[in-house]
C-alpha cells in the first residue's frame, strides 16, 4: 500500500534538500565553462536576466504545480498535469518529466561515480607524480576499462554499480530517514568546501608553486560586463541552457519534492529562497573554484584554449588533479579531496531528487511499497545506463545529455508553462503560488510567467531547432540557409561534429525505448484507475 504519511521532517530539510536538487554538477563544471566559452562577463548579463524571466518563473510554477498535486493524491506530474488541464492528453505529455529524469539519472549516476573514484584515488596518492598527460591517459584507461594505471579492472563499471546501489538504498529510506538526512549533512558540507577551494584559488599568486598569474584575475575575467553579448544570440541560448540545467527545472523534481509539503505551507519563500542558495552556490563558488584555480596556474588565454580542447569534465578530471598536486603532498591531497569530494555531495543530492518522481509514481498509482519502488527505478537506471558506461568514447554518454539533458527539458519546461498559463489559468496559478505566503512577491511575475516566459521559451526552442550555421542569423535576409551541425534538426539529420554511428543510433532508439515505456506506464496506471472506478461504481 502507499504510504500517505510520507513527508518531510522538518522545512530546513526541505529547504536543504531542494537545494541539493539545483545544486548539482552545472554549478561546478557546466557553469564556468559556458562562463569562459562565452566571453565571462559578455555571459553574465544574459545569465541573470534569464535567471529573472525563465528560471525563477518556472521554479514558481513547478512548486505550485506540485503542491497543488500533492493535495490531490499525485506526487508525480502526469496525474497531477491531467486533473490541471482536464483532458487526458495532458497525463501522456506528463510522461516526458519520467523520460527527462530517468534518461538524466542514466549517465548523471556514471559522472557521480567518476567522483567517487577520484576521491577514492586522491586518497591513496594515486595522482601524486603523475603529469598531465599521465593523468589525461588515465582517465582514458579508466573510460576504456583498463586497468593499467589504476589496478583495477573494470573499475569504471564497479563504480558505477557501487554509486548506483547507495542511491538505491538513500531512496528506500524514503524522504525524513534517506534524502533529508542526506542534505541536511551534505549540502552545508558542501557549502564549507566550496568555501575553502575558492579562496585557495583566489589567494593563488605569480611565482607560487608554478603559478603565472593572480587568482582573483579569474573573478575580473567573470565579472567584467561586455555589453555587446546583449545583441549576440549565442550567448542568450546558452545562458538559457545553463539556466534549465542549474535550476533542475523540465525534470518533474520540484513537482514530487513539492507535493509533499502540507496544504497550508507557504511555498513562495521556500521558492525565492532556493533558488537564490543555488545561485549563490553558482555564481559564488562554481564561478570561482575553477577558474580562479585554472586561470592562476595557465592564465585567462590559456584557460581558453584550454576548454576550447577538453570542455569541463577534461578540466575537472585530468588537468585539476595534476594542478592540485602543485599545492604539496599533504596541502594537494587535502585540495584534492575536499575538490572531489564536493562534485560528489553535489552529485548524489542531485541524483536522489531524479529518482524521487517515478518512485513516488509506483507508490501511489500501483501500489508498491518505497523499497520495491526504489529497486525497481534502480533497475531501469541500470538498464538504460550501461550503455552510457560501456560506449561512453562512442559518443553515448552525449546523446543521452543532449536529448534527455537539453532538448527533453527544455521540451517539458514550455509544456508546464504553457499548461500554467494558458490552460489552468495564470491568475488561479498565481493565486494558488501565493496561497498561505508570508512573502508577496509583484504581481509582475504574474505577467512575465503568463506573456515573456512562454514566448522567450518557444523562441529559444524554434532558434535552437533550427540555427544556422555559425548561428549567423543574418541568413534570414541573405537566403541560403544552412542548418548548424548542433541544432536540434541539425543533429536529427547527422550533421553534427560527432557522425551517427550504429552506437549514437542505438542511443537514440534506447531513448525512444525509454520514452516509449514512460508512455506505457502511465497507460496501464489510467487503465488500473478506471477498473478501481468501475468497481466503487458498481458497488
Amino acid at each position: 500500500m502507499t504510504d500517505h504519511s510520507e513527508g518531510w521532517g522538518s522545512k530546513i530539510g526541505l529547504v536543504l534538500a531542494m537545494a541539493g536538487n539545483a545544486v548539482g554538477f552545472g554549478n561546478f563544471l557546466r557553469f564556468p565553462i559556458q562562463a569562459i566559452q562565452n566571453g565571462g562577463g559578455a555571459f553574465i548579463i544574459p545569465y541573470l536576466v534569464c535567471f529573472v524571466l525563465l528560471g525563477l518563473p518556472l521554479v514558481f510554477v513547478e512548486w505550485t504545480m506540485g503542491r497543488w498535486g500533492g493535495q490531490r493524491g499525485h506526487h508525480s506530474t502526469p496525474f497531477a498535469m491531467e486533473k490541471m488541464g482536464k483532458k487526458k492528453i495532458w497525463r501522456y505529455l506528463g510522461g516526458f518529466s519520467f523520460f527527462t529524469t530517468i534518461g538524466i539519472a542514466s549517465y548523471y549516476c556514471y559522472l557521480e561515480s567518476w567522483t567517487i573514484t577520484y576521491l577514492y584515488h586522491s586518497i591513496i596518492g594515486t595522482f601524486r607524480g603523475m603529469s598531465q598527460s599521465e593523468i589525461t591517459l588515465f582517465f582514458n584507461h579508466y573510460h576504456d576499462m583498463s586497468s593499467t594505471h589504476s589496478g583495477i579492472p573494470y573499475e569504471n563499471v564497479i563504480a558505477f554499480l557501487f554509486c548506483l546501489a547507495l542511491n538505491v538504498w538513500i531512496l528506500t529510506r524514503g524522504l525524513k530517514g534517506g534524502i533529508e538526512v542526506v542534505a541536511k549533512y551534505g549540502i552545508p558540507l558542501l557549502i564549507i568546501l566550496g568555501i575553502f577551494l575558492a579562496i585557495r584559488g583566489v589567494m593563488i599568486q605569480p611565482g607560487e608553486v608554478g603559478a603565472v598569474a593572480y587568482g582573483y584575475e579569474g573573478l575580473n575575467f567573470l565579472w567584467t560586463p561586455q555589453y555587446d553579448s546583449l545583441l549576440n544570440p549565442k550567448v542568450w541560448l546558452a545562458a538559457a541552457g545553463q539556466i534549465f540545467f542549474t535550476l533542475s527545472v523540465g525534470l518533474g523534481t520540484v513537482q514530487c519534492y513539492a507535493s509533499y509539503v502540507r496544504s497550508n505551507e507557504d511555498i513562495a519563500l521556500k521558492a525565492v529562497s532556493t533558488s537564490f542558495v543555488n545561485e549563490s552556490v553558482e555564481i559564488v563558488l562554481g564561478g570561482t573554484i575553477l577558474i580562479s584555480i585554472a586561470v592562476g596556474f595557465f592564465g585567462i588565454d590559456a584557460v581558453r584554449d584550454l576548454v576550447a580542447n577538453e570542455g569541463g569534465f577534461g578540466i575537472a578530471f585530468q588537468t585539476m588533479p595534476f594542478l592540485f598536486q602543485k599545492f604539496g603532498t599533504v596541502a594537494g591531497t587535502f585540495t584534492s579531496v575536499a575538490f572531489f569530494g564536493l562534485l560528489f555531495i553535489a552529485g548524489i543530492t542531485s541524483s536522489l531528487a531524479m529518482g524521487s518522481p517515478l518512485v513516488s509514481f509506483l507508490q501511489d498509482e500501483f501500489q508498491f511499497k518505497k523499497r520495491n519502488a526504489s529497486l525497481i527505478v534502480g533497475a531501469a537506471i541500470l538498464i538504460f545506463g550501461l550503455p552510457t558506461v560501456l560506449f561512453f568514447k562512442e559518443g553515448v554518454f552525449d546523446e543521452y545529455d543532449y536529448w534527455a539533458g537539453t532538448v527533453g527539458i527544455f521540451f517539458f519546461a514550455t509544456l508546464q508553462t504553457i499548461l500554467f498559463s494558458w490552460v489552468y489559468g495564470a491568475d488561479r496559478g498565481w493565486k494558488e503560488f501565493n496561497r498561505a505566503a508570508e512573502i508577496k512577491l509583484p504581481n509582475i511575475f504574474k505577467y512575465i510567467i503568463k506573456y515573456i516566459t512562454p514566448v522567450m521559451l518557444i523562441t529559444i526552442f524554434i532558434a535552437a531547432f533550427i540555427q544556422p550555421a555559425g548561428g549567423d542569423w543574418s541568413v534570414i535576409w541573405k537566403g541560403g540557409w544552412e542548418l548548424d551541425g548542433s541544432s536540434v534538426l541539425g543533429r536529427m539529420l547527422g550533421k553534427g561534429s560527432r557522425e551517427t554511428g550504429i552506437y549514437t543510433t542505438l542511443a537514440r532508439y534506447f531513448l525512444l525505448g525509454l520514452l516509449t515505456l514512460s508512455i506505457l506506464a502511465i497507460y496501464i496506471a489510467s487503465r488500473r484507475k478506471e477498473k478501481s472506478k468501475n468497481l466503487k461504481t458498481r458497488k
